[in-house]
C-alpha cells in the first residue's frame, strides 16, 4: 500500500460543526498510509474541532455560501498527487481513499468515484450515471470497477460527495467555477475535464451520506429553497448546451422539480402554497442565474507547501462484534476498546423483531448496525424473514467484510 499515490482530502463545511468532526474522525481511520486532510470551513466550525485535529490538518477559515470557491482554497492547499472531495454530512468507509488513490496507477484515469449509500446506511443514493449538456444525469449498469470515457456531449458523473482527481489536471482546467455556488458544480467540471483522460468508476470505494440540514435544506430533505437549484442550472446551460437547446433544458428541470414539490405536498410534508413558494424561488434562481457574470477560468496554481499526512492513518486490524440488543452495553465497551487499540471496529446489534436495519458510524468511532433480526436491512430484502441468530449474522458480516481491511 506504500506505493499508493498520495492524496490530499478536502472536507467542506458551514455551520455543520458536529458534522464535520465526526466526518473527519472517520477520515483518521482511512487505510490510506498518505493522506493529507484539508478542511475548509467557518471560524466557528473549526473551532469546534479536536486540537490534535487542527495540528495536522491544513485548515482554511471560509464562511460564504460558495461551496466551488471554498474547494478552490483547499485546492490551493493539497499537495497530494490526488485531490479528493468528500461532503461533511458524510463518512467514508476505511478502505475508501485507497481505492480511489489506487485507480490512478492508470496513467490516463483523470477522475475517479464510487457509490454512495444514503442515510440508513444500506440503500443506495447514487451508484453510476453520465451527465449531459443540459444538467441531466443518465444512469450506467455499473457492477465492478470499470475505466470510462466521455461520449459526445456526456461525461462521467463523479459525484460531489465521493470524487477524486489528478491534481494537474483538475488545476489545469481551473478547478471549480465559482459562478456554482451550490449544485451542478462537480457536472460542470466533469464536462470540462471530459477530454483530458478516463474517469474509473469504483463500486467498493463509498462513503455513507446523511443529507444534513442546512440554509436550502431541513434535516428531512425538504428544500426551503430552489433558488440556487435554478440558479446554477441556468449557469450550467450557458456555459455548456447551445442556446437552442435551453428550453428543452428548462422544461426538464421546472417539470422534475414540479414533480418534487406536489410528492412532498402529497406526502404531507409541506402545505399546497409550499408549492407555489418553491416554484417561485426556482423562477427567481433562473433570472439571477442568467445573468451571473461567467469569465474564464484560468489554471491554477500548483501549491506552494509541502505535503503534510495525516497522523495513524494505514492498514490497521478489523473487528467485527456481533450479539443482541440486550448486550449493547458490552458490544459499546468491546468497540470502544478495539477502536482505542487502533482496530476498524463494527457492532452488529440485533433485537428479536423486524425493525429494519440501520447501519451508522458512531461519535466515538466505531460503526454500527441496529436493528431486527428478522427484518430487512436491504431494500430488496422482505419485510419479514425468518433467520436463526448465526446464519444472519453470517450474511450481514460478509456484507461488510468487502469495505474493511482485510
Amino acid at each position: 500500500m506504500t506505493d499508493l499515490p498520495t492524496i490530499s482530502v478536502i472536507v467542506v463545511s458551514r455551520h455543520r460543526a458536529e458534522a464535520l468532526r465526526r466526518a473527519v474522525l472517520a477520515l483518521g481511520q482511512s487505510d490510506h498510509p498518505r493522506l493529507e486532510l484539508v478542511v475548509v470551513a467557518d471560524p466557528g466550525a473549526l473551532a469546534g474541532l479536536p486540537a490534535p485535529t487542527r495540528a495536522a490538518a491544513k485548515t482554511v477559515a471560509f464562511d460564504e455560501a460558495n461551496i466551488s470557491a471554498a474547494r478552490n482554497l483547499g485546492i490551493a492547499q493539497a499537495a497530494g498527487e490526488i485531490i479528493a472531495f468528500l461532503d461533511d454530512d458524510a463518512v467514508p468507509e476505511p478502505t475508501w481513499a485507497s481505492r480511489l488513490a489506487a485507480a490512478f496507477h492508470a496513467p490516463q484515469v483523470v477522475a475517479a468515484t464510487g457509490f454512495v449509500r444514503g442515510r440508513n446506511g444500506f440503500s443506495f443514493q447514487w451508484q453510476a450515471s453520465e451527465i449531459d449538456q443540459l444538467g441531466r444525469d443518465h444512469p450506467l449498469e455499473v457492477t465492478g470497477p470499470a475505466l470510462l470515457a466521455a461520449r459526445a456531449g456526456r461525461a462521467v458523473k463523479t459525484q460531489g460527495t465521493n470524487c477524486a482527481f489528478r491534481a494537474h489536471d483538475l488545476r489545469a482546467v481551473g478547478g471549480f467555477d465559482p459562478a456554482y455556488r451550490f449544485y451542478l458544480d462537480e457536472a460542470d467540471l466533469n464536462l470540462r475535464m471530459a477530454g483530458r483522460g478516463l474517469t474509473a468508476v469504483l463500486p467498493l470505494a463509498q462513503v455513507h451520506h446523511g443529507f444534513a440540514a442546512s440554509a436550502r435544506r431541513r434535516a428531512d430533505r425538504v428544500p426551503l429553497s430552489l433558488h440556487e437549484i435554478g440558479a446554477s442550472s441556468m449557469v450550467f446551460l450557458r456555459r455548456h448546451a447551445p442556446e437552442r437547446l435551453w428550453a428543452e433544458g428548462l422544461e426538464h428541470l421546472r417539470g422534475e422539480q414540479r414533480r418534487r414539490a406536489l410528492r412532498l405536498m402529497v406526502e404531507g410534508r409541506i402545505e399546497p402554497r409550499g408549492v407555489e413558494r418553491l416554484l417561485a424561488s426556482l423562477e427567481a434562481g433562473l433570472t439571477e442565474g442568467g445573468a451571473r457574470p461567467l469569465p474564464d477560468l484560468p489554471p491554477l496554481p500548483p501549491t506552494q507547501g509541502a505535503f503534510q499526512p495525516l497522523p495513524g492513518t494505514g492498514p490497521r486490524p478489523s473487528r467485527i462484534l456481533a450479539g443482541r440488543s440486550w448486550q449493547r452495553s458490552w458490544l459499546e465497551a468491546e468497540a470502544r476498546a478495539a477502536t482505542a487499540a487502533g482496530a476498524i471496529a463494527t457492532v452488529i446489534r440485533l433485537s428479536p423483531s423486524a425493525l429494519r436495519h440501520r447501519m451508522r458510524f458512531h461519535p466515538e468511532g466505531w460503526w454500527e448496525q441496529s436493528g431486527g433480526l428478522f427484518g430487512a436491512s436491504d431494500r430488496s430484502d422482505p419485510a419479514f424473514r425468518w433467520w436463526r441468530f448465526a446464519d444472519r449474522i453470517t450474511r450481514e458480516v460478509s456484507v461488510w467484510a468487502k469495505l474493511r481491511p482485510e
